[in-house]
């Protein structure tokens, strides 16, 4: 274990924040604020802390509909990523894209709905680097069950073939919505299919923030060598259902209780972190409390913001950005 405080306090607090922001969203769902269906990664805290610890400004990651911890681990702003997700017009995307459609130009980070779609993405990003001459990494974050699509299996074969600087985060939470992954693969694992696509692989606790970080590392420095993608699968668990909303009743209750309450990422680490007397429980408590009120002071903040106005809710669906002529005058379309 690696025994370096100030890492160790970075890692603890940015887990910490990642958790208060994802609950943060929650209360916007209760309040009827958000609207969709939100995804949260409650209890995958630890493999996008681990994530941020790799990335260079110059990186790029796309993501998934459960994508705000990558975004933050991509050091998008808070503010604007909360608002978006508020559906504020402050947002990123001028509380036009919501949850699911967060897009950071400037972080070089983008998210989508489609399951499988964020590697094909990534994969143009990598392409691009390796025209312009840069040695830049793309991050493709994606569950276990967008693994067994067609557009995965083809944008990891060209990734293999043209050696890109791909490397895939596979947040292997056991479940494809509904489906559990011991009745959705072939394989045991989802790293072992890496040779298959000229990839390295390798599978990971993904409730250690440190082995899912050394993970990362030697993935980073294959796929920045140029010797092409690489594949970390990092086992984990939602808490939460697929979406808010969800009833969840195809998952086992007290297998459900059991993992929230003793395989907790973050309670693991605090423990960990204890008992090797790195820090103190007093410090992490502090560390957890201090993260707390950053989201709570930014979540204040951003319910004040106002929403789009409604004179503008054609934009950015026709090419014009005006409504066609539909025959009715101005206020009825409104």
């Amino acid at each position: 274990m690696d025994l370096s405080t100030d890492l160790w306090r970075r890692r603890y607090r940015l887990m910490c924040l990642m958790r208060r922001f994802e609950e943060a969203c929650l209360t916007g769902v209760g309040s009827g604020e958000i609207h969709g269906e939100l995804h949260t990664a409650i209890g995958q805290e630890a493999i996008a802390a681990a994530l941020a610890e790799h990335l260079r400004p110059d990186d790029a990651v796309t993501s998934t509909h459960r994508g705000h911890l990558h975004a933050i681990a991509a050091s998008v702003p808070l503010r604007p990523l909360l608002a978006e997700i508020f559906e504020k017009e402050t947002g990123l995307c001028g509380g036009f894209g919501g949850h699911m459609h967060l897009f950071s130009p400037e972080d070089r980070f983008s998210t989508t709905g489609i399951v499988g779609a964020s590697l094909p993405v990534a994969l143009g990003h990598a392409y691009a680097a390796r025209l312009e001459g840069r040695d830049a990494v793309a991050v493709a974050a994606l569950g276990d069950g967008a693994v067994n699509t067609g557009g995965f299996a083809e944008a990891m074969n060209m990734a293999g073939v043209l050696h890109l600087g791909v490397v895939v985060l596979i947040e292997n939470n056991e479940w494809a919505i509904s489906v559990p992954f011991s009745r959705s693969s072939a394989t045991a694992t989802l790293a072992e299919r890496a040779p298959a696509f000229g990839a390295i692989g390798e599978r990971v606790d993904g409730l250690d923030p440190e082995a899912v970080s050394s993970a990362l590392g030697r993935a980073f420095a294959h796929a920045r060598s140029g010797r092409g993608p690489a594949i970390v699968e990092a086992t984990c668990y939602r808490f939460r259902g697929h979406y808010e909303g969800d009833l969840d009743q195809y998952r086992d209750a007290g297998d459900k209780h059991d993992r929230i309450t003793h395989r907790d990422p973050i309670r693991l680490t605090a423990a960990r972190l204890v008992a090797a007397g790195v820090l103190s429980a007093d410090e992490l408590a502090g560390l957890d409390a201090s993260a707390a009120a950053e989201i709570d002071q930014l979540l204040a903040v951003v319910r004040d913001d106002a929403q789009p106005d409604a004179a503008t809710a054609h934009r950015h669906v026709f090419a014009t950005g005006i409504a066609p002529d539909l025959g009715h005058d101005r206020e009825d379309v409104r």
